[in-house]
């Protein structure tokens, strides 16, 4: 099962920690915000995912976007996984950390000719194709570079995910992936093409999913078009199912992933076909928090909720703006019994009215406390901006008592660099 978000938490004596470096530390040097990531939790999150899959074949492929940054890919790396990606920006990233490109599934609705080119010369080992155009375009490029483009075709089966719309892939009225018939079009259309070779099935139907019935439903659609394609003559080498676990922030209930993976062995197990999943949430959200310190409170006028202003803004954070989310908060310092219990929102100094962090929190706190944000490992710094031109933040990961600064904070010297004359 998922971690809960607490379960990152520690105590080092009478300080709050992580693993075993108190989150004060941590703030006093390298200041607020600051997002920090236990290594340990990680690791377990990746292991515990790889034992559920343990009785198939299969393969592990990070998902990038969740949570790019290079110290957290070496992580997985090291841990043996391949990586998901969608942007030649993403395919840096692994290249950078001598990630082995062969290993490398390429998504996304919108790939562009130099992202494509970059994917040929490096030799990824899958793109996940999405429309007619793109294996087109893909064909095209191959040619032209005199290169074979291994191609999936992503399949979207029409399934509800039961999660957020902003973040539910799986409908017929998605940007994403093609129906079946479609689907088998383009296999036919590859099966011709020197160009291109066909190497598996991919379906994606959405992030946060909390049971694995739409998981399996989404499975049993892909391996009809599995059987149909195999009586034409196409054989496949991999079904890929894309990620999406869930997991708690609140009270949501998180995948079973051993349930899942003993009942995607009764479907896959006799075929002996080889799973390709590309989990990014389920490994690291409940793996890191935001440090964050009170810079002042606000009363609430005639008995309304009122205000604990706080370092980190929308900028550093956006989900609870974006999606409504929920992240625990917790009260580093511990609570100081002469501090009141405060009914409140917890804001940032961003000049909008939707830059928040929380609503309606109950939490004995004062100026000057420091706050931890929970579940803040994925789709955290990677969504973060310089909106009002903040610097993004620090990013920290602790490994047992070590401490290694992984993104240095950004400064107002960064940004205007970019923009100086001398830089054009």
């Amino acid at each position: 099962m998922s971690r809960e978000p607490r379960q990152l938490l520690t105590q080092a004596g009478e300080d709050l920690a992580v693993e075993g470096v108190p989150l004060r530390q941590i703030a006093d040097q390298f200041g607020t915000p600051c997002y920090v990531y236990s290594a340990q939790t990680l690791r377990a999150q990746y292991q515990q995912l790889a034992s559920a899959l343990n009785l198939i074949e299969s393969r592990i492929h990070y998902s990038v976007k969740a949570n790019s940054n290079l110290g957290i890919l070496t992580l997985f790396k090291e841990l043996g996984a391949g990586f998901d990606i969608v942007s030649g920006g993403e395919l840096s990233r692994v290249l950078a950390i001598g990630g082995d490109p062969s290993d490398v599934i390429f998504s996304g609705v919108g790939k562009s000719v130099a992202e494509i080119d970059l994917a040929l010369k490096v030799g990824v080992g899958c793109f996940n194709v999405e429309s007619r155009s793109e294996l087109i375009r893909i064909q095209q490029r191959a040619e032209l570079a005199q290169k074979v483009a291994p191609i999936s075709i992503r399949v979207n089966p029409d399934i509800d995910a039961n999660t957020h719309p902003y973040i539910s892939t799986g409908l017929k009225d998605s940007k994403f992936g093609v129906d079946a018939n479609t689907a088998l079009t383009l296999y036919s259309i590859a099966a011709k093409s020197k160009a291109l070779s066909i190497t598996g099935i991919d379906c994606h139907i959405g992030s946060q999913i909390a049971s694995t019935g739409p998981l399996l439903e989404a499975l049993q659609s892909i391996l009809k078009i599995v059987d149909t394609l195999s009586d034409g003559g196409i054989e496949l080498q991999h079904v890929n199912l894309g990620g999406g676990f869930g997991v708690r922030y609140q009270d949501e209930q998180a995948l079973d992933l051993d349930a899942y993976g003993a009942q995607l062995h009764k479907l896959l197990g006799p075929r002996q076909l080889p799973l390709r999943v590309e989990p990014g949430r389920s490994l690291t959200a409940n793996g890191g928090l935001l440090l964050t310190q009170v810079e002042y409170l606000k009363p609430g006028q005639d008995g309304a909720t009122g205000f604990a202003v706080v370092d980190a803004a929308m900028n550093d954070l956006i989900r609870p703006s974006l999606y409504d989310a929920w992240h625990d908060i917790v009260v580093v310092d511990g609570v100081n019994p002469e501090d009141p219990m405060h009914r409140l929102d917890v804001v940032g100094p961003i000049c909008e009215s939707g830059d928040f962090l929380a609503k309606d929190r109950s939490l004995q706190l004062s100026e000057d406390s420091l706050l931890a944000v929970l579940s803040a490992g994925a789709y955290g710094m990677c969504l973060a901006s310089n909106y009002n031109s903040r610097g993004r933040a620090a990013e920290v990961l602790v490994d047992g008592t070590k401490l290694e600064c992984i993104r240095r904070r950004e400064t107002i010297q960064d940004q205007l660099r970019l923009e100086l004359p001398e830089a054009r």
